[in-house]
């Protein structure tokens, strides 16, 4: 299976460049290609004028090509001054180290970012955003005149998010030239320059972002419109299922949960999951860590939730895998192949399949779309409206406020580990929801 064909992308001096496209249109593979990591069969890379048939890691670094991956790669047990160093000296120091100059170094490197971080914490003190900074810390530390962003605010709220459009936009100013992913469209027509559309291994189109509406690159990206992103349906309202923190959740309904990174949504959906029945239902945040078993096929990882049913059972075990495939749209060669090659969009899916084989009333998803594409995003939006639609009640967390405006029939807004509002959809809009996660509104 051929990953590329035919792509054409160029970068220049002092600009950020967008580059979107679905899951498996191409934008790991361009990525990796250009940092090193895989070796393109054709074609060629020109940074400055000079032409490379391919590059190394090494080569890559030594252009000024760094990367700052959706999932920060920082050691946890190291200080940020070491994690620092060794990004920007390696491993290959000898001698006698100046710990004194390290730290000075580190500390430049912070303060060059926007970034007051201790640079004696560990690593595994920080928080997300701030494991950001220190990786595009690193980066610069190594002289990086492109920097490739991968899901840059994947993760972010929609304060911290800001903070780094601040810093990309410095950086541009000092001529530095940026590659930024993302699957959050709205934020593209914010902070890029010019945007570059893959789908299937091609490049469709690069035009200047300022050319273009947010409709109509959902559609080069995947061939739908942007409506079937958030496809909304009104659905009865049935008996209360739970009340958490004081709102009652009922049948039929979706409650979008919105705040600041810290606010403690994530600690109350945990709380509420630990200390309930077994109707209720929780999707953790990180899909990764607490979401899918790689390793695992598609049908055990489906089952995991409900082993008591299934135990030894593989027919059964098989027969509701191939179930939910057709129900949730799993696109997969096989219910027995490991959930590690499927794409984030289809893991996601597992995921959520896993808790619905347990028959729940109510269904906590905590950031349920976060890194996957549009297709995928509309897929899950449009399951959400068949489980209401079926009696389920739905908490929705996230930190993307369209998908917070246009999935939620009531908004519930939480700061400091509390809710501080609760907002009808019609009354609904940006302004106010991010007005109460602030505290302006209080």
């Amino acid at each position: 299976m051929q990953a590329l064909k035919g792509v054409d992308f160029s970068l220049e001096a002092g600009e950020v460049h967008a580059l979107v496209g679905e899951n498996g249109a191409g934008k790991s593979t361009l990525v990796k290609i250009l940092t090193g990591a895989v070796t393109a069969d054709a074609g060629t890379i020109t940074v400055d004028g000079q032409q490379y048939p391919a590059l190394t890691p090494s080569l890559a670094k030594e252009l000024g090509i760094g990367i700052v991956y959706q999932q920060p790669s920082v050691f946890g047990e190291l200080t940020i001054t070491e994690n620092i160093a060794l990004g920007v000296e390696g491993a290959s120091v000898k001698g006698k180290i100046d710990w004194d100059s390290r730290k000075q170094r580190a500390e430049e490197l912070l303060q060059s970012v926007g970034a007051s971080i201790d640079c004696n914490r560990l690593a595994s003190s920080l928080s997300l955003p701030e494991q950001q900074l220190v990786e595009i810390a690193k980066a610069l530390g190594t002289d990086a005149k492109v920097l490739i962003l991968d899901e840059p605010t994947a993760s972010l709220s929609e304060v911290d998010a800001q903070h780094l459009f601040t810093l990309v936009r410095r950086l541009r100013a000092e001529g530095r030239s940026i590659i930024y992913i993302s699957h959050r469209l709205e934020e593209l027509f914010e902070i890029a320059d010019r945007v570059t559309v893959l789908r299937d291994g091609q490049t469709i189109t690069t035009q200047p972002i300022c050319d273009l509406s947010r409709q109509e690159l959902v559609r080069l990206m995947a061939g739908r419109e942007l409506s079937q992103v958030f496809p909304k349906r009104g659905v009865p309202i049935g008996e209360k299922r739970i009340t958490i923190a004081g709102i009652d959740l009922h049948a039929g309904e979706i409650v979008g949960m919105a705040g600041l990174v810290g606010a403690g949504r994530t600690e109350l959906a945990q709380d509420v999951f630990f200390e309930s029945s077994s109707e209720v239902a929780y999707l953790p945040e990180d899909r990764r860590k607490h979401g899918v078993i790689p390793e695992m096929s598609v049908s055990a990882n489906i089952t995991l939730a409900s082993l008591q049913r299934f135990f030894l059972d593989f027919d059964a075990e098989r027969q509701i895998a191939e179930a939910f495939r057709e129900k949730l749209l799993l696109k997969t060669h096989s219910v027995e192949s490991p959930v590690s090659t499927l794409s984030g969009g289809n893991q996601q899916k597992v995921a959520i399949a896993r808790w619905l084989a347990t028959g729940p009333g109510v269904l906590i998803l905590d950031e349920p779309t976060q890194g996957v594409d549009v297709g995928a995003k509309s897929e899950i939006h449009r399951l959400m409206c068949d489980l209401a639609e079926q009696g389920m009640a739905i908490l929705m967390i996230s930190s993307e406020l369209p998908e917070i405006l246009g999935m939620s029939d009531r908004i519930a807004v939480m700061r400091q580990n509390r809710i501080v509002g609760i907002v009808d959809r019609a009354d609904a809009t940006q302004d106010k929801i991010l007005s109460l996660m602030l505290g302006e509104s209080e």
